[in-house]
């Protein structure tokens, strides 16, 4: 069974801080509405959630991307590829830019990113409760996880034991990115934090903050594989308040960086000033976006909706 590094791929997938958009390039000529038209119909025709927004100028399509969609979920990612190579512009997340010295920083001080602080242990933060859904997962799996960090111990649990990242198919950013690379279209990527940066939040974390990530986990690894099935069939039917209450979607949604206030807040109010700004552009600009960036309560479909913007496409609220 092969498992993936979720933590430092949880990093590279999640922090992206958008740069503001560049003005059309000079020479680029406006597409016709019909080829705009055909552009959008192959978009819809792979099979992902998507929102589209008709401005002055152009198109926006906004496709909503969940982690480690099941090769059992019939969808066609190669079809975003054909989008990629006729948009004007795509919008993809960045990873961040991590340093030799940042590996080595975490290698030498890993203790203090995958232990509890100062020799405490499980039972010093979590209630009877909580202790004790720990403790039945940790006989199940034949795991001690009493001194690891709670970020760590979700992290083991998601990746390790629910396995929610095993056979999946393509990734819809890295799809768009090598077909735009290919076809010599314009990428917008976000401004990549430093890992230097990034481990300094994770280590002034408190214990306590990774609790509601703990329990999510807890509750996915619990109910078992079947939520990864049901939320891959709801992704590609375009239940995304489905998707969205999904225990493994809740579980990815409450851990590090997307629960950290201050992180959290700057990555989506950065997502909708980037596809805010696309609106003053020519053509179609095709933005993958985490779904939950998206769809979550106050995200970026609720802020482009609130600003005056007609979005179509699938109902995103309960």
């Amino acid at each position: 069974m092969k498992t993936r590094p979720l933590f430092l791929a949880s990093i590279a997938a999640a922090l992206a801080l958008p740069v503001p958009l560049q003005a059309q390039a000079q020479g680029e000529e406006p597409l016709q509405s019909g080829t705009t038209n055909s552009i959008v119909v192959t978009a819809q025709r792979s099979g992902a959630p998507m929102w589209t927004i008709d401005t002055a100028t152009g198109t926006i399509i906004l496709v909503g991307e969940i982690a480690a969609v099941p090769k059992a979920t019939p969808w066609q990612p190669d079809r975003l590829k054909e989008v990629a190579g006729e948009a004007q512009r795509v919008i993809i997340r960045a990873q961040p830019k991590v340093s030799p010295g940042d590996v080595f920083r975490l290698i030498f001080s890993g203790g203090s990113f995958t232990k509890l602080p100062k020799k405490t242990v499980a039972a010093d933060y979590l209630d009877e409760a909580q202790l004790a859904r720990l403790s039945a997962l940790e006989e199940t799996y034949d795991k001690d996880y009493a001194r690891g960090s709670f970020l760590m111990t979700s992290f083991d649990l998601l990746a390790r034991r629910l396995d929610f990242d095993d056979e999946t198919t393509k990734d819809a950013t890295d799809i768009v990115r090598k077909a735009a690379d290919k076809a010599d279209v314009p990428i917008i990527r976000p401004e990549r934090f430093r890992g230097e940066d990034l481990l300094d939040d994770l280590a002034a974390a408190e214990p306590a903050s990774h609790i509601p990530c703990l329990e999510a986990a807890m509750t996915a690894t619990e109910i078992g594989p079947e939520l990864i099935e049901k939320r891959g069939d709801d992704w590609r039917s375009f239940d995304v308040p489905a998707v969205m209450a999904n225990p493994l979607e809740i579980a990815l949604g409450q851990c590090w960086p997307w629960a950290d206030q201050e992180l959290g807040t700057e990555i989506r109010d950065q997502w909708t000033g980037m596809i805010e700004g696309s609106v003053e552009v020519e053509g179609v600009t095709l933005a993958v976006v985490p779904l939950r960036v998206l769809a979550e309560p106050s995200g970026v479909l609720d802020q482009l909706e609130s600003r005056g913007f007609e979005i179509g496409g699938p109902d995103w609220r309960p």
